[in-house]
């Protein structure tokens, strides 16, 4: 089997993240890896916290603790929280971490020993009632490009355009709100990806076609604009620091790198941290280093392509040594809460941990997925997930498991009954399974996730027509025996479904897998070929009837949601 190594954005540390952030990447990072595992694929999904950048600085110092103390709290928190959505990380590391902090300085002495950093004396905005230069994403104005009000000194996001503190019109410190701002000379260090740009674009040419449009054209983008020397260094105390073995007078000057050089950096960097915790049997270069055999797929909202499909590659390939780069960039559009973009900053929208406080993690694992903003942002709203999650969740499969149990144990005791041999229906159904369940694997396997959702949802109607279909509750009172058999049949299919289901709602597919006391029940996978047969539950075998697996959304837990959260039906 394959060698799949799994990445997905790294969320920063300054605060719990929102729902879109889980959509964009974390999430079908973890679906994927979770089907990759049962299908017996060797799977590596790493993440972490991002935690340098003058934000966690300003957090720390709002908080009255040391940034490192606020980047330690920050992150077990959220890890507390991906940890409640079940995300199956093999490891969740720092980018404070003292391997990135080393594997970093490594690629920068690399770069300059290579003739692609420079050292340039730059006039860098300085704030006078902040005392401080700026960093540029603490610069804010309007951007010359689209006019957004609220462009930072890095990046529009609205128009995703990367800019220059000195581009923004009429610029002024997002920390205080001062616009006496200064320009002042002070010397970086300086990436030189213009030399890099024929190379980058040759990489690009080789990947884009089997990336989806979204990430491949994000990527041209940049290309066609040409690529810019960047600054790489910055005026921080919170960092990886420049090595002072290359740069001894940046270094005592306090000089750290750009949180966005160290930060993809840190993809290796927590690989690193995973690896070192058992070095007897893990070994980071084998994923990363010559490592030829490995597939590698990135999983990121449409604001980090660029500097996955361009700029990271850029500094994997100034390294000149044989680093890992990246396969397939899963991108994503953004989610929005009724139009409007959720953030974290306005506190719009719902945040992770609130969702967990309102209804388990499956309901939101399974309207995330379904709705999957992949061709284009979608939205978010109280009325749509209620309606789904209802009618897929509580009305499709939890409705089948539960009254296939129930009546099966009122009429039948609590062993799944022997009842007719198969019949022509349960043959039609067999075949009617296995085509539907190699459409959902084929949509797995190319990251359609809406697709594959509406294929899982499909599995889960069968069994639904084939009960209404067969009709049970009548056939009891004429055909005991086929009664029976249609019931052994069903159980089947919730055993199916609880393979299947795994890898968009793990606790509900743990519920109906475990229904079962089934000797020897180790499948992780079963193939449209063995689903045929639907047998894998024999006559005899007990069981129990789980607890609802999906309570109703009701309009009055909506109207709780629209007051504490906002949005309303006519939104």
């Amino acid at each position: 089997m394959a060698r799949h190594l799994i990445t997905s954005a790294l969320p920063y540390i300054n605060g719990i993240k929102h729902l879109g952030n889980m959509v964009g990447s974390m999430l079908p990072a973890d679906v994927y890896s979770r089907y990759l595992r049962q299908r017996g694929h060797d799977v590596l999904y790493i993440c972490a916290t991002d935690e340098h950048g003058t934000p966690a600085e300003l957090a720390a110092k709002e908080a009255g603790i040391s940034v490192a103390e606020f980047c330690a709290q920050a992150h077990d928190a959220q890890k507390a929280v991906y940890d409640g959505f079940e995300l199956s990380f093999d490891y969740f590391g720092r980018s404070s971490s003292a391997q990135n902090r080393e594997i970093t300085q490594h690629f920068a002495r690399k770069l300059q020993a290579n003739g692609f950093i420079e050292e340039r004396a730059i006039r860098q905005v300085y704030s006078p009632v902040d005392g401080r230069f700026l960093p540029d994403r603490y610069v804010e104005g309007t951007c010359p490009h689209c006019g957004y009000d609220k462009a930072r000194g890095d990046q529009c996001e609205n128009c995703t355009r990367v800019l220059d503190p000195t581009d923004l019109i009429e610029p002024r410190s997002a920390i205080s709100g001062s616009t006496e701002l200064e320009v002042r000379e002070t010397k970086h260090l300086f990436l030189l990806q213009s030399k890099l740009q024929h190379e980058v674009e040759a990489w690009v040419a080789q990947h884009e076609a089997e990336w989806p449009q979204l990430a491949s054209s994000i990527a041209r983008k940049w290309l066609t604009e040409g690529l810019h020397d960047r600054a790489i260094t910055r005026d921080l105390d919170w960092g990886v620091p420049v090595p002072a073995d290359t740069w001894p007078e940046l270094a005592a000057e306090g000089k750290v790198f750009y949180v966005w050089f160290d930060a993809p950096i840190e993809y290796i960097g927590s690989t690193k941290e995973w690896s070192d915790l058992d070095p007897a049997n893990r070994d980071y270069k084998s994923w990363w280093y010559e490592a030829e055999d490995v597939r590698y797929t990135q999983f990121m909202a449409k604001d980090n392509v660029p500097f996955h499909t361009v700029m990271f590659p850029a500094t994997e390939l100034a390294t000149r040594e044989p680093w890992k780069k990246v396969d397939y960039v899963k991108a994503f559009n953004w989610l929005t809460y009724y139009g409007g973009k959720f953030s974290t900053s306005q506190k719009r929208g719902v945040f992770t941990d609130q969702a967990l406080e309102i209804l388990p993690a499956d309901f939101w694992r399974y309207f995330l997925i379904a709705n999957a903003p992949e061709s284009d942002d979608s939205s978010f709203t109280w009325e749509h997930f209620a309606a789904t999650v209802n009618k897929d969740l509580g009305g499709t499969l939890g409705n089948f498991v539960n009254r296939v149990l129930t009546f099966s144990r009122k009429k039948f005791g609590d062993e799944v009954p022997a009842g007719s041999p198969a019949g022509e229906v349960e043959a039609k159904l067999g075949e009617q399974i296995a085509e539907l369940l190699a459409e959902y694997e084929g949509h797995m396997e190319s990251l359609q996730y809406r697709k594959a959702a509406a294929a899982l949802r499909a599995l889960w109607s069968a069994g639904n027509a084939y009960l209404d279909e067969k009709a049970p509750w009548l056939e009891v009172k004429t055909d005991l025996e086929g009664a029976a058999l249609t019931l052994r049949t069903a159980m089947n299919l919730i055993h199916l479904y609880s393979v299947v289901s795994e890898p968009f709602i793990p606790a509900s597919a743990r519920a109906m897998r475990s229904a079962f006391d089934l000797a020897g029940d180790t499948a992780t996978w079963i193939t449209p070929e063995q689903a045929k047969s639907l047998d894998a539950v024999p006559a005899g075998t007990p069981f129990t009837v789980p607890p609802v697996l999906f309570a109703r959304v009701t309009e009055e837990d909506l109207e709780s949601y629209r007051e504490r959260f906002g949005g309303s039906p006519e939104a």
